[in-house]
């Protein structure tokens, strides 16, 4: 689009193209959001209907997720494998009460976290029982991390050990918001559904979790003979 300037000469403006760029990034989106609510809708349809071949194919979309965030919750493998079969055994049995207004592996991970937790009470493991925020501290912590945090920047395939055994060190609270945010990609909204949680309590956890991460990376960076990074250069603001 050309327009002329104050002295009478004509220059191109970038208005509409800026325009064009946001409808279409918001088409793209409303696109996806469509996408994800008509697959959540056949989810609970096939769920009511008790489908053998839909519980096959979530199982194998989300077997790995899922085994590994009851792994991080719980701190030990074997626990994590009998939970991993109850909670696919009450997906079968329950699949009717997924009505389709929330994501699937949101649903998914709430039941696995709620079977850990009554596990826990059975068991009394500290480990789940610890689940509450060691803080008194509940002011909302708005997180303002600029570039990668401690937590993605150690986290390359050649160092998934060693970010295993720093998250398994965690408080159990700060572990599992990790893992849901950084592993699972969830919102934070999200992951206080998943937790039945305050999202100012969440929000907590994560910058306490990240904050006890710190240390504890460049510790493994020191080891290996890695130059750690400052908080300028990606790490906690």
């Amino acid at each position: 689009m050309l327009k002329e300037n104050s002295f009478g000469s004509r220059v191109f403006s970038e208005q509409p193209r800026v325009n064009n760029d946001v409808q279409g990034a918001l088409s793209i989106t409303a696109a996806m959001l469509e996408a994800s609510e008509q697959e959540n809708a056949a989810i609970a349809y096939g769920l009511k209907q008790q489908d053998p071949e839909l519980l096959d194919r979530l199982i194998d979309t989300y077997q790995h997720r899922l085994m590994r965030y009851l792994t991080f919750l719980t701190g030990k493998r074997e626990t994590a494998e009998d939970l991993f079969q109850e909670t696919w055994m009450r997906v079968l049995m329950r699949g009717a009460q997924y009505n389709g207004k929330a994501r699937f592996d949101t649903w998914l991970f709430t039941i696995a976290r709620n079977l850990a937790i009554d596990l826990s009470r059975k068991r009394t493991m500290a480990s789940l029982d610890e689940l509450q925020d060691p803080g008194n501290d509940e002011r909302p912590f708005e997180i303002a991390i600029d570039g990668p945090s401690p937590f993605e920047q150690f986290c390359s395939r050649e160092d998934a050990a060693e970010v295993s055994a720093v998250l398994l060190d965690l408080h159990a609270s700060y572990r599992e918001v990790l893992v849901l945010r950084f592993h699972e990609e969830m919102a934070l909204e999200e992951i206080a559904a998943v937790t039945k949680s305050p999202l100012s309590t969440v929000k907590s956890r994560l910058y306490r979790g990240l904050a006890a991460l710190k240390p504890q990376i460049e510790k493994l960076r020191r080891e290996r003979n890695l130059v750690p990074r400052t908080a300028a250069q990606g790490g906690l603001s």
